[in-house]
């Protein structure tokens, strides 16, 4: 027994499992289509049951020939330039370009009757029958295009950012949604190479919720440009990250005697804030004193690079250090 489910992520988790069995056994042969990701919409163990085909947008000269075809059935004709703005409006989907050559051999067929010339499809039916271009994007195009966003900023093009900001504008992608990564690819990939950075990208989101769309798209662009041609560095990053693991991996070192609260009567009697030395009142605004608890004294987990105004850093860290 075959069965054919067509959104097959709109089945929920239950009835998902009610399929297992008889998928399992072979008393059912199970097809399945979604237009969602099926690692995310399908449970794990009927996906491992089943062969997974991934269809993808169709070529320009696939598209040509189902066209074709479907003038032949309706006995029409489109003239080569309306057919190139078809193939080009579509995005490899061959249903769009089904039902919009419906419409443009409607638009033309009236036109014709009315007087307005032959009835071949032209350039104009085309535009009117697909006023506006739907963009295909789906879950997959979510992630695929903001990772291409993402990347294209970090590796410092500022065109190919300003491309996939615009994809996901044209497509209805949240702007929220883009300033916030924006705003966490200004700490992850540039950090203190340019501490503006992180200034320009909050701004940019505030600009989306102060300005809106589709003016913010201009703030979201400056941001855009602003962290493409930004100097990179990802080492405050890797800084919070190797402390975090030394948080989670190892024990929770004692706070030094002289960093603690002395705020309160007797603390100095219990030796808390004892020979602490307070940094301003040094003429360099600096002093030689540990912070870290003891078993991780000469530890760093910031380490500058050299781009940028981390140069500026890593230059007087090593000042520090030499004095030590």
């Amino acid at each position: 027994m075959g069965s054919e489910i067509d959104e097959v992520h709109r089945f929920n988790k239950s009835q998902q499992d009610a399929l297992l069995p008889a998928v399992e056994d072979g008393t059912l042969t199970l097809i399945g289509a979604t237009t969602e990701n099926p690692f995310f919409e399908v449970n794990a163990p009927l996906l491992s049951r089943s062969t997974l085909f991934r269809l993808e947008p169709l070529s320009p000269e696939s598209l040509r020939a189902i066209i074709a075809r479907a003038l032949e059935a309706e006995q029409a004709e489109a003239r080569p330039e309306a057919v190139d703005l078809l193939v080009n409006l579509v995005d490899g989907d061959a249903r769009a370009a089904l039902v919009s050559l419906e419409v443009a051999l409607a638009l033309s067929d009236e036109r014709h009757r009315s007087g307005g010339g032959d009835a071949a499809v032209t350039v104009a039916d085309v535009e009117a029958a697909r006023s506006a271009r739907a963009l295909r994007y789906e879950e997959d195009d979510h992630y695929d295009v903001i990772s291409a966003f993402i990347k294209s900023i970090r590796g410092s093009d500022p065109d190919a950012g300003l491309y996939w900001l615009a994809r996901m504008l044209a497509a209805g992608e949240d702007a929220r949604f883009i300033a916030r990564r924006l705003v966490i690819l200004a700490s992850e990939d540039i950090g203190m190479a340019d501490p503006m950075a992180l200034l320009v990208a909050d701004a940019a989101a505030r600009a989306v919720e102060f300005v809106g769309l589709p003016e913010a798209q201009l703030n979201l662009a400056q941001a855009v440009v602003h962290l493409a041609t930004a100097p990179k560095s990802n080492r405050t990053a890797l800084g919070i990250w190797n402390a975090a693991g030394d948080v989670k991996s190892r024990p929770a070192g004692a706070v030094p005697p002289h960093l603690r609260d002395a705020h309160y009567r007797s603390a100095a009697r219990i030796g808390h804030g004892v020979g602490y030395e307070y940094p301003h009142d040094d003429p360099a605004g600096w002093v030689d004193q540990d912070y870290l608890p003891s078993d991780l004294v000469g530890t760093h987990y910031y380490q500058p690079s050299e781009h940028g105004k981390e140069a500026e850093i890593a230059e007087r860290l090593r000042r520090q250090a030499e004095k030590r």
